[in-house]
């Protein structure tokens, strides 16, 4: 599954709005993501991109093994202020690891958050995500549109407790409201990895036999979903499967029918945005506390546009 053309397209967005860092002195930035999976090695690339086009700044990265390597991502942030970054641009894993960010804040070290917040967090200059509560909306209207009264849904959430991934979740049931009675029969958490998601998935088959449409708040979890739909023998047009990420498979999966839609986000325009931001709050100029990098629904109709 290649992601080509939603890269190229994200940076054009991203780019077109940015005119280029003027040349002062060099910088030096820290750019940590969560685990290795196609949306954050999208956002990473964003961001040597964005340096190979911005002389004078300097990149270093990073990355967690994944989506709950707290220790893995407070190390990394260590280790950038002991190699004298002056600022990070980072998904936060969790907001477990504030307190190590703020001790980077505390020696002067700028810190812009991207695609996960960190709400009771002061100390951050800006975040670049996208509105994961209005994309979980986008989510649940379309759900709205293909179920009917009495259907039944099953959630596989990301990591509970982080607010980006919980906001996809209540976007998510915000948007199916108003619409038919649906009956929700389950929330399982899978980490936002594949295989939890497929042993998440089977739980809610063997629980509720005649489950009538499941919703996965990572991509990961979606294209584990629908390995255990089809495992257990129940054919595409039987369940509907709604995922968010556009990743990791997924584009694949809609493509066959496995997968009916996902919720895209942009992460090129958020590595891109969230290092342009970074940098720019270092040389001092006025930056905004929110950057939204947008969202967008995927089914076969456009799938063709992400691929």
């Amino acid at each position: 599954m290649k992601l080509r053309r939603i890269v190229a397209g994200a940076l054009a967005l991203a780019l077109a709005g940015i005119s280029p860092v003027i040349a002062q002195d060099n910088i030096k930035i820290g750019f940590i993501t969560k685990f290795p999976v196609e949306f954050f090695s999208t956002m990473e690339n964003a961001a040597k991109a964005y340096a190979e086009t911005n002389p004078g700044v300097d990149i270093i990265y990073g990355q967690g093994a994944s989506g709950t390597d707290i220790e893995g991502q407070i190390a990394l942030i260590e280790s950038m202020v002991t190699q004298g970054v002056q600022g990070i641009a980072i998904t936060p894993v969790d907001p477990t690891v504030a307190p190590a960010l703020q001790n980077a804040v505390d020696a002067g070290i700028k810190v812009v958050l991207m695609d996960n917040d960190i709400p009771d967090w002061t100390g951050k200059t800006a975040l670049a995500t996208t509105d994961n509560y209005n994309a979980g909306r986008i989510a649940g209207e379309y759900l709205k549109t293909v179920l009917k009264d009495g259907d039944t849904l099953g959630i596989l959430e990301g990591v509970p407790g982080v607010p980006a991934l919980d906001d996809r979740v209540t976007g998510m049931l915000k948007g199916l409201a108003g619409g038919p009675s649906i009956e929700i029969v389950g929330k399982n958490s899978t980490n936002c990895t594949q295989e939890l998601g497929v042993s998440a998935a089977e739980d809610l088959l063997t629980a509720n036999p005649d489950l009538k449409a499941i919703y996965a708040a990572c991509g990961p979890p979606a294209v584990g979903a629908s390995q255990a739909i089809a495992n257990a023998g129940i054919a595409n047009d039987a369940i509907v499967l709604v995922g968010f990420d556009a990743c990791c498979g997924e584009l694949d999966k809609i493509v066959s029918g496995q997968e009916d839609a996902t919720v895209a986000q942009y992460p090129a325009k958020m590595g891109e945005l969230g290092v342009d931001t970074l940098v720019r709050a270092i040389r001092g100029d006025e930056v905004q506390p929110l950057v939204d990098t947008g969202a967008g629904l995927v089914t076969t109709a456009n799938v063709a546009d992400f691929q």
